[in-house]
């Protein structure tokens, strides 16, 4: 599913991030917890390659346990990496974060050489609500819509210790398919950007997969019947009164339906993907971009042969 969203502030942060890593120390990037891949950018890598890294992965309260310690492993067994997981709602926990940014750049502390630290992500990762843990008072505006922090601000969290907050900010062009379907289910997209059915059905697909049994038990549907994607969602709206007059099952409203609970936690602790699936779409992605590419230069080729110069007349006789 083509899914892309990049307002005109996200332009803005990707400037903005150029100037100011030149004097960052450790760069935080906020992932959430049930699609850490999926929601890592990597244009935002790009920008801040060579600096040290701290991967957050937040919203682990609702995230499938086993498959975040295999994440940790993942991101921990890379160069000048930290990785921790945390509900950014809770209190002390988030204060991990403070000491894995101080592990990465041991040389700067104190007053005379404050550490810098660049806080990024992408949008409703929950990431205004762990800054706001950390400095202990309201310092970012928070939200279930993505887009609300649209300027960079600096955060004092200590005497050595400066945060600077960015916007959440996706990348231009999402390549791996799975991705858009994945960021619009947890709410990284704006709405306008995908359609609900569409997001819905592909997360059913992953559920039934990965999670059997789940939806069913979440919705009271039987899981001795046999049910397609579409089957299961139409099931879902009858159940939960998504009827139209006539007696037609709203498919809209049943994807909201389903959409609303897998953001709250309501269909349990889900995650959407694991390492290998990861590294297993990024290479089939390379090879669609390699094979687009292929395309795109045959294509060009071809064009440029059928607008060569007409023969003068000399060249004609």
């Amino acid at each position: 599913m083509p899914v892309q969203w990049f307002p005109g502030h996200m332009n803005s942060t990707k400037k903005a991030i150029i100037e100011r890593v030149k004097a960052i120390d450790v760069v935080i990037e906020m992932l959430d917890a049930r699609l850490p891949g999926s929601s890592g950018n990597p244009l935002l890598a790009e920008l801040t390659r060579g600096k040290p890294a701290l991967k957050v992965l937040n919203k682990q309260d609702l995230a499938d346990p086993q498959r975040t310690a295999l994440w940790i492993e993942h991101f921990n067994a890379q160069s000048a990496t930290h990785a921790v997981a945390l509900d950014g709602r809770a209190g002390a926990p988030v204060h991990r974060v403070v000491d894995a940014c101080r592990e990465l750049a041991p040389l700067r502390g104190g007053m005379v050489k404050p550490l810098r630290v660049l806080i990024c992500g992408i949008p409703n990762v929950g990431k205004s609500t762990v800054i706001n843990s950390l400095a202990g008072r309201v310092a970012a505006k928070t939200g279930d819509e993505p887009g609300i922090t649209k300027l960079e601000q600096k955060i004092v969290i200590a005497n050595d210790f400066y945060l600077y907050d960015t916007p959440g900010m996706l990348w231009p062009r999402i390549v791996v398919e799975q991705s858009g379907y994945h960021l619009a289910a947890s709410g990284a997209v704006g709405r306008n950007a995908f359609d609900d059915e569409e997001v819905a059905l592909e997360l059913l697909s992953s559920l039934h997969r990965d999670y059997p049994g789940q939806v069913e038990q979440r919705y009271r549907l039987d899981a001795a019947v046999a049910r397609t994607d579409d089957e299961r969602l139409a099931a879902i709206g009858r159940q939960r009164g998504a009827v139209l007059p006539g007696g037609r099952i709203s498919l809209q409203k049943a994807a909201e339906i389903v959409l609303h609970d897998f953001r709250s936690g309501s269909l349990g602790r889900i995650t959407l993907e694991t390492p290998q699936d990861w590294q297993r779409w990024q290479a089939e992605a390379a090879v669609k971009e390699a094979e687009r590419a292929a395309k795109r230069e045959t294509k060009t080729k071809g064009g440029s042969r059928s607008r060569s110069p007409a023969p003068t007349s000399a060249e004609g006789q």
